[in-house]
């Protein structure tokens, strides 16, 4: 029988935490309307052997190129050699002399490992798994990746993110090139990755756009982004947002006051329509998603008001108070998982916020209410 539900209900870091204690082999299949995406993951024994997703398809091709391991002459040397029985590409790479079975393993866990890392990042969809054989995982994918160190990993990319926020404060800034002066201008000494990145900066496409185009982890253009803004190659700038209304014409500001001044008058109907109004001018704009969902929260609305926030995280993953409010509202709607993981990623991007206090009481809080639940389940 497989195990399946909305990730609202299990969050996708309990989901793998499952699967590890309990040892389990087969396929998880995790759907995202929002994204319009699906990822697969493969356990062998509670350890991660394959991972894909649809937006991205790899292939031990298309990882070794990305990586600049292999070349046209080196694939064609691949090829001309005899396969042997149960022999892959990136077996007869090896055995050709092109890479070592130790830097193909790498590669490997590096594109499972980005995969995984983003699925760890859906906090919306429905996931399922189904016990079975993973003989089907391609033949050069022989390594095992621990689903612990993997969630350990997830933990501190968030971590990461806090300390290069002040640089790149979210995924939708556009990267233009940093004027020269004509006193320090010099030759670049550029990595290959960082050239990639250069080469796509257009004043138009933003670090999403980029990492999209590349077929690369977002989180890994974020930290290159990173070295170049602090190397002084770059400079980011915020996205103008599309707009198509009158009100937009006006900017997002308006909106956004008459949302403010309607919520502190306890006029919940008020504010969303007017934070409605203020996303339609900037969809970009977080103030505005943490209005509508407090209005929407006002109006006993919970559900609708954790997708809002859902939203906002997917947008600004770096803003703090957006985790500390989707915590409170995924309580609302028995989402304890959710909760549990929004407040403890709010503590990680601001222990020391004036709301902190208050977020590290409810956390304690939920998780004695968790383990009295599962006493009572256990009887």
């Amino acid at each position: 029988m497989p195990i399946e539900g909305p990730l609202r209900e299990l969050g996708i870091h309990d989901v793998f935490q499952l699967l590890d204690l309990s040892r389990k082999t087969g396929a998880l299949r995790v759907t995202s309307d929002l994204r319009d995406d699906e990822g697969v993951v493969l356990f062998d024994g509670g350890r991660v052997v394959h991972a894909s997703v649809r937006s991205h398809p790899t292939s031990i091709e298309r990882i070794l190129r990305h990586a600049g391991k292999v070349s046209d002459s080196d694939l064609a040397v691949a090829a001309a050699l005899e396969p042997l029985a149960g022999e892959g590409l990136g077996d007869r790479l090896v055995r050709a002399g092109v890479i070592t079975q130790r830097e193909l393993e790498r590669q490997l866990r590096l594109a499972i490992e980005s995969v995984v890392f983003e699925l760890l990042s859906w906090q919306e969809g429905f996931f399922s798994f189904e016990e079975r054989s993973v003989a089907d995982v391609p033949l050069d994918a022989r390594i095992r990746i621990s689903t612990e160190s993997l969630l350990m990993e997830g933990a501190r990319r968030i971590d990461e993110w806090s300390r290069i926020a002040d640089k790149v404060p979210h995924l939708g800034v556009v990267p233009m090139l940093a004027p020269v002066e004509d006193d320090r201008a010099s030759v670049l000494d550029l990595l290959p990755h960082e050239w990639e990145v250069l080469m796509m900066i257009d004043a138009t496409r933003d670090l999403r756009g980029i990492a999209a185009a590349l077929g690369r982890n977002e989180f890994e253009i974020a930290k290159i982004a990173y070295g170049l803004v602090s190397t002084g190659v770059v400079e980011l700038v915020q996205a103008q947002p599309a707009r198509s209304s009158a009100e937009a014409a006006l900017g997002a500001e308006p909106a956004l006051e008459r949302a403010r001044s309607a919520m502190a008058g306890r006029r919940p109907e008020e504010a969303l329509s007017n934070a409605r109004a203020a996303l339609a001018a900037d969809p970009a704009s977080t103030e505005a998603r943490l209005l509508a969902a407090r209005a929407l929260n006002r109006l006993a609305r919970y559900g609708d008001a954790v997708d809002e926030l859902r939203r906002a995280v997917q947008s600004d993953p770096l803003t703090s108070t957006v985790h500390l409010d989707l915590g409170f509202a995924a309580v609302r709607v028995a989402d304890f998982a959710s909760a549990h993981a929004s407040w403890e990623h709010y503590l990680r991007l601001a222990p020391t916020a004036s709301d902190a206090g208050r977020a590290r009481a409810a956390l304690e809080t939920l998780t004695r209410l968790m383990h009295l639940l599962e006493a009572h389940a256990d009887g």
